[in-house]
């Protein structure tokens, strides 16, 4: 079974914020494959979906904790340690908006979600689809903020026209998910990088 941890901040107050881009794209995945209704899951620590996607099993929650406190959530998800089948899906300040790049075993780049489970699991061996924010310049290439404007920028909400370019590239992040359950990291890294 794959586990699939969609990364951001609980609450209103984070709905919508470019930090919780993963959440935002895992919920469309969720909801355009079908997947059962999300419950609340004490066991887990957050919203919880299990079911099918091209008919391998996941498992998809959603984390009641916030961003830099993933690595517990991630820790709760796996069975027997196995790093191999977890998907972090989260935003990326460093790829064009509204991109989806499939990545394995790097380091965490300074996202501090990734840097939790990196901790907690002991390990950077696992999948990760990268939901890209960066704010792009006139050649269209991201573009990343610095110091205290990088993190207003992310836990800002975003923009009507943000918003709707990220929900464009849920099909895709699909797609991506899709090629790692049947073919591997490796293939889906080709594809969607």
């Amino acid at each position: 079974m794959y586990s699939l941890i969609g990364l951001g901040n609980p609450g209103e107050k984070y709905e919508n914020t470019r930090h919780n881009a993963g959440v935002i794209v895992l919920s469309g995945v969720q909801e355009g494959e079908h997947l059962p209704k999300l419950i609340k899951s004490a066991k887990f620590g957050g919203l919880l979906s299990e079911g099918v996607i091209a008919g391998v099993e996941v498992r998809l929650l959603f984390p009641d904790t916030y961003m830099n406190q993933s690595g517990h959530a991630a820790k709760k998800m796996l069975e027997d340690n196995d790093m191999t089948y977890l998907i972090a899906v989260y935003d990326d300040i460093d790829i064009p908006l509204g991109t989806i790049k499939v990545s394995y075993g790097k380091n965490s780049g300074g996202h501090k979600g990734l840097e939790s489970i990196i901790e907690v699991l002991g390990s950077k061996d696992f999948i990760r689809l990268r939901v890209g924010i960066g704010p792009l310049n006139a050649e269209g290439e991201a573009v990343r903020p610095n110091g205290e404007k990088l993190d207003k920028y992310v836990l800002g909400r975003f923009t009507t026209r943000e918003l709707e370019a990220v929900k464009a590239a849920i099909p895709q992040a699909s797609l991506a998910i899709r090629s790692i359950l049947t073919e591997g990291h490796e293939v889906a890294m080709n594809k969607f990088n």
